[in-house]
């Protein structure tokens, strides 16, 4: 199963370092691999090529050869062409100094301090960065996994594109095609929100339902913020019903626990996530394949790192792990501070800070605690958007062309960093 060497995915616009490497007790350069390319990912590689001196051999893994702007890839449910504008290339991120190896990772050994790869190819590390995402949970609802689109990739958004367009083209306005959005949390609502406004675009007639399972959309946040996201959803004719939960799916119909039934042509589920499988067997202090990190975000193995939806990173320096319930409370209750949120400024963020504890790390130098603030919550319901405590703000909760410009300028900065201006400016007119 071991592979002795490794080679860089080299595509013609990469300008990365593209070098084999024997495995070898010989090597003296301390090598950081870091797994994934999402937004903690992305944000990591940044910060270790800003942190790490030349003694250092920085190796970036990721299934795909880009980045994925994950809370902005449900504008490609409606517009397929702004996936340009979500995806953000490895060789406009990484160095040139920078080692890319494309593969999706299935193992990490710490005893022998290796990464897996699912063509068993093996990777070498002394320092091992986990930011892996998270996956779909479907809670063992008979049928969902089999019948329900997710939405965690480019590939899900243009397949749910498709989906829609196909089930538009048997409907009329006596019997229109029906689309289901299982979760009301953010990524529901948004998801919704762009089924509603492709059906508008397109004059197809769709309708399209948002089912919670909770007595309220967004659950646990401000009332008053739930009330101005619904006000938004029903003005874009999305057909809001909570106190919904599913029981069983089948092929072309939803059962819940009140025995109520609805049929469905296309339906997408959001209701929930959970750590990566290729998590199960690595030997961490974990919850759900999720792998418990104290402040600093260090592992309960040494030479492991955890960030983003990989990791329960607990702020509170003398306090116990975190479990993924207790990363639920954050969500219902955003005001806890025992655990920072699944967002995707909590996992830039901690991206961020990450290079320097790494690079603290391998000098021997004492690490620094990082913990987070919330700086407000933006939602999107088609080319609408609603803001709620953003710092700064007189006002608690608004919307109109206010948190719509807002909401533009957090990608567009993300962007930005990431990418360049140029990006950033290109991809005003569609965030």
């Amino acid at each position: 199963m071991a592979v002795a060497e490794r080679t860089a995915v080299r595509t013609p616009a990469i300008a990365l370092k593209a070098v084999t490497r024997e495995m070898s007790a010989e090597r003296t350069m301390t090598r950081v691999v870091v797994l994934g390319s999402g937004y903690a990912g992305s944000a990591a590689i940044r910060s270790l090529q800003e942190e790490l001196d030349e003694e250092a051999d920085l190796v970036w893994v990721s299934e795909n050869p880009y980045h994925l702007v994950l809370h902005e890839v449900h504008r490609c449910v409606r517009k397929p062409s702004v996936r340009n504008h979500v995806t953000v290339p490895v060789e406009e991120i990484a160095d040139e100094d920078t080692e890319f190896v494309q593969g999706r990772v299935v193992d990490v050994d710490v005893g022998d301090r290796t990464v897996e790869l699912e063509d068993e190819t093996t990777l070498d590390y002394d320092y091992c960065v986990v930011c892996l995402g998270s996956q779909t949970a479907f809670y063992g609802i008979d049928g969902l996994e089999e019948h329900a689109l997710t939405l965690k990739s480019l590939g899900d958004a243009l397949s749910i594109h498709e989906r829609i367009k196909q089930a538009a083209v048997d409907a009329d306005r006596t019997d229109p095609a029906k689309v289901v959005v299982g979760g009301g949390g953010l990524t529901g609502i948004q998801t919704a929100g762009e089924v509603a406004a492709l059906r508008d675009w397109t004059d197809s007639h769709i309708d399209v339902h948002l089912v919670e399972r909770s007595g309220e959309i967004f659950p646990g946040h401000d009332h008053e913020f739930q009330g101005a996201i619904q006000n938004k959803l029903e003005r874009h004719d999305v057909e809001v019903d909570t106190g919904k939960a599913m029981t069983s799916v089948g092929e072309d119909a939803i059962e819940f626990d009140d025995g109520d039934s609805m049929e469905y042509e296309v339906l997408v589920w959001a209701g929930g996530v959970t750590g990566q499988d290729s998590m199960s067997n690595v030997d961490v202090d974990k919850d759900h394949n999720r792998a418990y990190a104290d402040s600093t975000f260090k592992t309960s193995d040494d030479r492991v790192f955890a960030i983003g939806d990989a990791a329960l990173v607990n702020q509170d320096v003398e306090g116990g792990p975190h479990t993924e319930h207790d990363l639920w409370e954050q969500v219902v209750h955003p005001d806890a501070d025992a655990s920072p949120p699944p967002t995707a400024e909590a996992a830039m963020e901690e991206g961020k800070h990450l290079g320097q504890n790494v690079a603290r790390t391998i000098d021997g130098r004492e690490l620094v605690h990082w913990s987070y603030i919330n700086k407000g919550t933006l939602v999107s319901v088609a080319d609408d958007a609603v803001a709620h405590g953003v710092v700064g703000s007189p006002v608690n909760t608004f919307s109109g062309r206010p948190a719509e410009v807002l909401k533009k300028f957090i990608s567009a900065r993300w962007l930005a960093k990431v990418g360049g201006v140029r990006r950033a400016v290109d991809a005003w007119d569609d965030m």
